[in-house]
């Protein structure tokens, strides 16, 4: 898998890092995601979608009500959050490597709450990497490189690969905590 950690510790940026992926490559790259959270999930029952584990760090800045803002997330949360974000980032990617400037966000997320069921979770990865894989189809034999953009404010601007590559970096990012809640969940079984 694709190491984040120079780009987390601000020693290359997301560009650099991208610099020398194919399209190939993020097609690996997504496979390789996307097959290890369901790894990460094989075991998991209906039961550990909708388990509550306790996180001391929960913080939603982008919760709706004030009493989501703190609360843990369960399994269907994060892949549900997670797949969104990635398939945000392959789609904007798309856009750009076929010349468009970026124009703003280019995100759906699925209501959690409607996940309740582990093959739902599997479903909607499985979902995701189709449209992930689809959206590298949709670039051309030359990609543009050129066109870049500040993905919020004060980060090193980020092209077509920068910005397909942040959507792993994210999922990335929230391996961790799938690990966690399918630990915890499988410890309350016991």
């Amino acid at each position: 898998m694709l190491d984040f950690t120079p780009v987390r510790k601000k020693q290359l940026t997301t560009n650099q890092l991208a610099a020398g992926l194919s399209v190939d490559d993020l097609r690996a790259l997504t496979n390789e995601m996307v097959d290890r959270m369901l790894a990460v999930i094989a075991d998991c029952t209906d039961a550990d979608v909708i388990f509550l584990p306790v996180d001391p760090e929960a913080e939603d800045q982008y919760a709706t009500s004030p009493e989501d803002a703190n609360a843990a997330w369960t399994l269907a949360h994060v892949i549900v959050h997670t797949t969104a974000s990635s398939e945000e980032s392959a789609f904007l990617a798309a856009e750009m490597a076929r010349g468009v400037n970026h124009h703003g966000r280019s995100r759906a997320e699925v209501l959690w709450r409607s996940i309740t069921a582990i093959e739902q979770c599997r479903a909607r990865l499985e979902e995701s990497r189709r449209m992930r894989l689809a959206s590298l189809d949709l670039w051309p034999a030359n990609p543009d490189l050129d066109i870049q953009y500040e993905p919020w404010s004060g980060a090193p601007p980020v092209n077509a690969k920068g910005r397909f590559i942040m959507g792993l970096r994210h999922d990335d990012s929230h391996l961790a905590q799938i690990t966690e809640i399918v630990r915890q969940a499988k410890a309350s079984r016991s």
